[in-house]
């Protein structure tokens, strides 16, 4: 069975995670939850409050990572989504997720990131010219580094699938997967 990476870590939001966590397998793949180190991560849920002009952010489920970044042989791998959340705005720094990141980039497997999960792939330099979306406050993060950015629920460019937010993830999981399925087909 080929197995997809699910990048999380603590602040994960929970929507990002587990929609797609339970709709990929319905493909027949397995997915395989990695963090920074194998344990239990704390993801988040954000709502929007009248009186707030961000997010509000409160505790979610418990969530276990099954591999630490360190210790993924990205081969092994036909996908990778990227989980938004705040994660993506600390984890962006461990250079073993970038390196199988910019792996997925090259070999031109199928690549999900929602919400924050841009911030990763801007770190990583995978979308210097790509068209892709995000969270509106994360546009600056993809601009500079030379993306173009679209105000739309989900982009393809490629191999990379973008999402807003958790709002779009029906659209989002949709494209992946076609991109996911075709990977596996040509395979």
């Amino acid at each position: 069975m080929e197995q997809v990476l699910l990048v999380i870590g603590d602040a994960a939001e929970v929507t990002d995670t587990l929609y797609p966590y339970y709709r990929i397998p319905e493909d027949g793949y397995q997915v395989v939850v990695a963090g920074p180190e194998k344990r239990t991560y704390h993801l988040v849920q954000h709502d929007t409050h009248p009186d707030w002009d961000i997010t509000v952010e409160s505790a979610g489920y418990h969530f276990d990572a099954d591999i630490a970044f360190r210790d993924i042989k990205p081969a092994d791998y036909l996908g990778l989504v990227i989980s938004g959340g705040r994660a993506p705005e600390y984890i962006r720094y461990d250079e073993h997720l970038m390196a199988l990141t910019r792996h997925f980039a090259e070999a031109s497997k199928p690549i999900g990131a929602v919400c924050h999960g841009i911030e990763i792939l801007a770190r990583a330099g995978v979308i210097n010219g790509k068209t892709i979306t995000t969270v509106a406050k994360c546009r600056f993060d993809a601009e500079v580094c030379g993306a173009t950015y679209v105000d739309q629920p989900v982009v393809v460019d490629g191999n990379i699938v973008t999402a807003r937010t958790f709002h779009d993830n029906t659209e989002w999981l949709r494209e992946y997967m076609k991109l996911l399925n075709a990977a596996r087909n040509r395979g």
